[in-house]
């Protein structure tokens, strides 16, 4: 079993398993590559008990811990989902959201398990590199939106 040099650790309460099914099926290049069960009793649960869950999300690696419930996810670290359409955006985001995800802002949103997102289309992203007034206009209109849209940061890079 190959173990990767630096992997993200995302503490669950006791669905890490669950999560990691979720982005491997809403994902490309995400899988679940192994589920470790508790050898013995531990704080936050049982001999049998799913422990950690070998997981990549888009291609990187992570590790998810059952840990119990006493560390909740933040905005503080999120997964940034890089787009090519509007199509495949409102993909994810409505995948997210609509498992009991949340909406935020300018293109985050959290999943159901508190975990945040950020479903970025790459024209946002090379509008906002390109500097100026194009990433000035791009960056104001993204402010005004949840969900990005893409016909609106295109139309705001032309001005």
């Amino acid at each position: 079993m190959a173990i990767a040099k630096n992997t993200i650790c995302l503490w669950y309460d006791k669905d890490a398993e669950a999560a990691a099914r979720f982005y491997a099926e809403t994902f490309p290049h995400s899988t679940v590559s192994a589920v470790h069960r508790a050898p013995s009793d531990y704080p936050s649960g049982k001999a049998g008990d799913v422990l950690t869950v070998a997981f990549t999300v888009a291609g990187i690696p992570c590790l998810g811990l059952n840990g119990g419930p006493a560390f909740k996810h933040n905005e503080a670290f999120s997964f940034q989902i890089s787009t090519e359409t509007q199509e495949e955006t409102d993909r994810y985001w409505n995948a997210i959201v609509g498992n009991g995800g949340a909406e935020s802002a300018c293109g985050w949103c959290k999943d159901k398990w508190g975990v945040s997102w950020q479903i970025t289309p790459r024209v946002l992203i090379e509008a906002l590199a390109a500097g100026g007034g194009e990433a000035k206009r791009a960056f104001e209109a993204m402010m005004a939106m949840r969900k990005i849209d893409v016909a609106a940061i295109e139309a705001a890079r032309r001005g």
